[in-house]
Formats: structure tokens, sequence, C-alpha cells
């Protein structure tokens, strides 16, 4: 009994000792200097879809999502103060009555109880540590005597559930509800209210996750409250109760395939504004990405193919897919690898665009008075000492058309025709357009011809080579890829917004005749029979020695890149253009098109489509052109929504290789004859040697 009276003593004492305090008006000694200011908590930062779906929240150390106090509803305000302060409108900060019987209550042996008020809990949380001594007691007492002057309930109840710790890093009512039920606070009802409210006194302990019992017991300890002090009936408590809580289930959540995209997003904010900003600001970021076209771009990976593991543990070949509106340069889709590191591809990786880099050569061409039905003669040449580049399939095929030249992917005529027009126009043709990799002067400069075939001293990345195409199929007007649009700051004020600068760089006449030959590659070209279901037009890409594959291709209202490479510089086992890139780019496109608007390729005014030429061949090649057409028309029978049917190993060998043969290396007609004889093998690789962009291929 003798230690009970000297308990009860000592705490009589010390409510002297702080009513007096209050009292003498000595509480501003232990008030922060800036009390406004310490009570704005760091926020965690917010990314949003084109839609304005929430597509990521920034990993801060405190996740935070501040919500206004009108959102919050009147059943979870009451729910937190049922279990924490049921006096909380009528006390001024310290519950002298509440704390005695919280006193009481422990000294006979019942439930541990607190004492603190909400407003006592905001004073600790905002300005003190978590010690547990009497000085900081005091001091607790002290600023919430002052935040109840300076503050009204609602505020200082605004301020507490918008700041305490919910667990498993979640911090504020707004945060929690999302991550333990997955859906906004002003949709959670009163029995998940209640088990919200349960958390905060022991945020592990009754963790619905981790210990499902003991979170229950006490969320029906809260309705029972809640319905003690009149907030809710005993009926709403008892179905309450009965209610069978939707967790959310974060292991069935989809691997994240997003985090090329808001890494890419993240570096810019940063660099703008500071990582503070990003990481504690609570900005609301409006990105320029499509949330149903990003899971496109997911799903059409499952064409990829897996080769082997390198000493860094990342799945070989890796792969880069972006998509670009061209209209205005939002990036609706963005893959920058398999997602087993954070080296993004899709706007990194610098690889050889092969036959890929051709459609800039021909639009250069035809904005230089060459038309679709000029002639071109495809024969052997020797273009410099040693360099007598061949056509991918061994032969030559005499008088071409230019459309004829492109949709086949023929390498002589496209030399031909840089070295007409000059290699210096090309080259600038391919700046305006926005690829930046190019070399202008030095040992290693791209202004010749090899530059035709895709040979680059550097090469291109997957994000301005599908801005590139973009700005062809939109008539020759470039828009910068951009992937933010707003970004709004904690208080609504707007920070930055992107302003849209179209820029026209190339005649959308010639840009128009050039999009008319690229609409044939899916008719009888390197991509034939892999259309869409709507105008599109694109080019198959494959690099000397088979290091990179691409297909790049557009619609009027989506262009979209996908290469697939060896971070090491491997070969890729004899992949074309035509094969797995094609099947993926064939894929993602009928799927993010699926609720966009069938839209065509606006012709201008005065443009004029010449018919094809009436070339005349021997009956050699008569025999073969009409070969041609009959397998043409067999593989050109895809279904939108499938994949392409895979060339076969004859019709593989069409396509062009995209660069000069290197005498040092393997002769192309020996490997052309290993795959047709089927001998091609597939050897163990060696382990790499290389980082993850590879040394560029030297040419003479």
């Amino acid at each position: 009994m003798g230690k009970i009276i000297k308990l009860i003593i000592i705490a009589f004492v010390a409510l002297a000792i702080l009513g007096a305090a209050a009292f003498w008006g000595l509480a501003g000694l232990f008030a922060p200097k800036d009390m406004e200011e310490s009570l704005i908590p760091d926020a965690a930062s917010q990314f949003f879809d084109i839609k304005g779906r929430v597509i990521s929240t920034t990993a801060s150390e405190e996740r935070r999502l501040p919500v206004p106090f009108d959102k919050i509803p009147k059943h979870l305000q009451q729910a937190f103060i049922a279990i924490e302060d049921n006096r909380f409108y009528e006390h001024g900060g310290i519950d002298f009555r509440g704390t005695a019987r919280a006193l009481w209550t422990n000294l006979r042996g019942g439930e541990v109880q607190g004492g603190s008020t909400i407003t006592q809990q905001l004073a600790k949380n905002a300005f003190l540590s978590q010690e547990r001594t009497i000085t900081r007691k005091i001091k607790e007492a002290f600023i919430a005597k002052q935040l109840e002057e300076r503050y009204t309930k609602d505020e200082i109840l605004d301020m507490y559930l918008n700041r305490i710790y919910f667990g498993q890093g979640t911090y504020g009512i707004e945060s929690a509800s999302l991550y333990y039920f997955g859906k906004h606070v002003q949709d959670i009802d009163i029995a998940e209210a209640a088990t919200l409210a349960a958390i905060p006194k022991s945020p592990n302990y009754y963790n619905p996750f981790e210990n499902p019992k003991d979170s229950k017991a006490r969320q029906e300890l809260v309705l029972e409250q809640m319905a003690k002090y009149g907030y809710i009936t005993e009926a709403q408590a008892t179905k309450a109760k009965a209610e069978k809580l939707q967790l959310n289930n974060h292991k069935n959540q989809q691997k994240d395939n997003l985090s090329y995209f808001l890494d890419y997003c993240n570096q810019q904010i940063i660099e703008e504004f500071g990582a503070d900003a990003l990481y504690k600001g609570g900005l609301k970021i409006y990105t320029t990405l499509d949330l149903d076209m990003q899971a496109a771009a997911a799903e059409s990976l499952k064409y990829l193919p897996d080769y082997y593991q390198d000493d860094y543990q990342l799945t070989q070949p890796q792969v880069a897919l972006v998509a670009v509106d061209p209209t205005n340069g939002y990036i609706k889709a963005m893959i920058g690898g398999r997602g087993q590191d954070k080296f993004n591809r899709a706007v990194l990786a610098v690889r050889q665009p092969g036959s890929a880099f051709k459609p800039f050569v021909y639009l250069t061409a035809m904005d230089n008075g060459l038309t679709a039905a000029t002639v071109v003669e495809d024969k052997e040449y020797e273009f410099a000492p040693g360099w007598k580049p061949k056509n991918s399939d061994l032969q030559w095929h005499g008088k071409v058309s230019l459309r004829t030249a492109l949709k086949k992917s023929y390498n002589i005529p496209t030399i031909l025709v840089a070295q007409q027009v000059g290699p210096e126009k090309v080259f600038q043709m391919a700046k305006n357009l926005g690829i930046t990799t190019l070399i202008e002067d030095g040992h290693y400069t791209d202004i010749n011809l090899s530059m035709a075939l895709g040979g680059l001293s550097k090469g291109a990345t997957p994000l301005e080579m599908a801005a590139a195409y973009g700005t062809i199929g939109n008539g020759g007007k470039y828009n910068a890829p951009t992937a933010i649009l707003k970004i709004v700051d904690r208080n609504g004020k707007v920070i930055f917004e992107h302003k849209q600068a179209t820029k026209t760089v190339v005649d959308a006449k010639a840009a128009y005749q050039t999009v008319d030959i690229m609409r044939d590659v899916f008719v009888d070209g390197t991509a034939g029979g892999a259309g869409v279901g709507r105008p599109a037009a694109g080019k198959t890409g494959t690099t000397d020695d088979y290091k990179d594959a691409w297909f790049v291709g557009f619609t009027p209202n989506l262009s979209t890149a996908v290469w697939i490479g060896d971070d090491n510089g491997r070969p890729l086992n004899y992949m074309y253009g035509s094969g797995a890139p094609l099947s993926i780019w064939h894929n993602f496109m009928v799927n993010a098109l699926t609720n966009v608007p069938v839209a065509n390729f606006v012709r201008p005014a005065g443009v004029v489509i010449p018919p094809e030429p009436d070339i005349k061949n021997d009956d050699k090649d008569k025999d073969k052109d009409k070969k041609d057409k009959e397998d043409d028309k067999k593989s050109s029978t895809s279904v939108p929504g499938e994949p392409p049917k895979p060339p076969s190993k004859k019709d593989r060998i069409r396509e062009n290789v995209g660069e000069a043969e290197d005498p040092q290396k393997p002769s192309m007609k020996k490997r052309v004859q290993e795959i047709l004889e089927g001998n091609e093998g597939n050897t163990t690789p060696k382990k790499p040697v290389v980082s993850n962009v590879p040394t560029p291929v030297k040419r003479d």
C-alpha cells in the first residue's frame, strides 16, 4: 500500500509542477523557435500517369502522403478519438482527469494506459525523441499547451493523423489506407477505420499482416469504444466486427516494371529541384506514361529469349522498348531491361542501329528530289579500297526502285543513294530528327558512306530512334521526347509545366513519300505479314555479326523502338530484326493501340506517289521475282493480335545485316551456308569481360 501512495504523491507533484509552469508562462522555454515550420512533416512524392492514375510513391525514409482533413471520414476520426483520447474536444491539451484515471487503472492491475492526449502525442512525434523520461514528459506537456493555444482542435487532429506511424515504414493515414487496404482514406469503412486506429499503439504488434489475431482483438476494442461514446450504434459495431477484411495482398502484386521510367523521371527532378524536394517535399508528379501501354510492353517481353546468365547475374540478351506519341513527344511506355539492374537501355544504351538507320538515307533522298520510283542499280561496287559491301542474300538484283531497295533492305542501293545526295546531308537529316550521338568531325566522324548502313562510331539509343521515326510519321514535325508534364508542390503550386515546342525538321512531302515506302515493309518487305490492322510503317535492323537486332515502327499516333542485344557484345545466335524484336513490337502495338482510334497518315496537298517503274529483267530475274512474290504472299497472313509468323531460314537471310562485312571476320557466305544447312550451332558463351555498353565495332 505504501508503494501505491508514493506513486500517487509523485504523480500529483508532477501535475502540480506542470500546472504551475503553465500558469507562470514558462511553456515557451520548451517551444520550438518556428513551430509552424517544424509541424510540416517530410512527405513522399507521388507519380501519376497520363490518365491521372497513381503510378508510384517515392521510397522516402518516411512513406507519407498528406491528405486534407475534409478527405478523412468522420468515423475514422472518431475511431482514433475513441481509442486514444475520448476527451479530445474537452481538454486543453493535457487531460488531468484522464491522466489520473490511467494511473489509477495501471495501479489496480488493469490494461496499461499511457494517459497521453492526441495533442501530447503530436508534440512528441513532431518535436521530441521517444525517450521515456520525466523531462521529456514535462516538455511534451508544455508543447501540447502551446499547440492548443495556436491551433484549433480539428487542425491538431489533422496534423496528428497525417504524421502518426503505422508500421512498415508507413506514416500518415493516407499511406496507411493505401498500404493495408489498397484504397484511399476517403473510401475506408468503419471496420477498416477501427483496424487502422488499432495499429499506432504498437505498430508491429497490431499489424494485421503479421499478427492478425491480436489486430482483430484490438479492432473490436476500438469498435466497442466507438459504440460506448456514441459515435456508432451497437448494431454498427456488431456488423463491423463480423466484416471480413480485404487486406491489400502485396505478395501477389506484379513485379515492378516501372523502375526504368521512374528513375528516368527522378534524375530530371533531382537535377532541377534537388533530392530533398523529391524524397521529402510531397510533390505530385504528372507524367506522360500510360499504365495500360506499359502493361502491354511488359507482356510483350514473352517473346524475348533467354540465352545465359552472365557474371553480373544478368540474363542475356537484354532488351529495350520505348513508345512515343509523335504528335507531342509524350513517352507512353518504357522498358530499359529485364528489371535485374538499374541500367536503362532505352535511354543510355548507345548501340549500332544497322539497317534501322536506312530510312534516314531515303528520307534525305526524298527531300532532295528523288522519288520512290527512282531507279538505282544493285551490283558489286568497291566504294573504298578493300570495301565491297554485299547484300545479306549474297545476290545482286540489278536495277531496282528506291521503294524496292528500302523495303527489301538492300545494301548497295542504299550506299549509292547516300553517295548521290551526299553523306553530309544524311548526317544532318539524322541530327535534325533528334539523333544526338553522331560524331561530326575528327578521325571517327560519321560523315561517310558506312553511315548509310548504320555503321556509326557510337550508335543510337532506342528512345531517339523511336522519336526520329515518329517524326517521319508526323509529317516531318519533331517533338522532343518528354516524360513529365507537370509538377505540383505540397501547397498546390505548379513548380514545373511542360511547354510543347514542335519543330518542322523536314518537308512534309518528303516525309509522306518515305512513310509510303516504309508501309510496304509490312506488305512484301523484311517484316511482311506483321501488320497491326491499321496504317503503320517500320523497318528492321540487324547489325554485323548479329550483335544488335532492332525493329522500329510507327502509326500516326505511336512510334515504338524495340532493341535486343547482349550487354557484353556477344552475337545473338543469328537473331534478325524480323525475329524476336518484330514479335515484341507487333504484340505490343496491337495491345497498346486497342483503345486508340485508328488514324491514317496525313497526305500533304500536291504529293504524287509515282507507280513502280517497269524495269526490264532477264528471264532468270523474272523467275526469281515470281518466286519472291509467292514467298511474300505466303508470309503475309499474320492476324492482328497474334505475333508474326517466324520467317523460314531462307527468308531470314533476305533481311539486310545492315553493315559492311569485315574482311577480318568469317565470311557472310559461310555464315549463310551454316544457316541453310542447319549447322549454325549455339556454343556456350565465354565469361563477359566488357561493361553493359559494348565497344562499337571498328570499321575501315
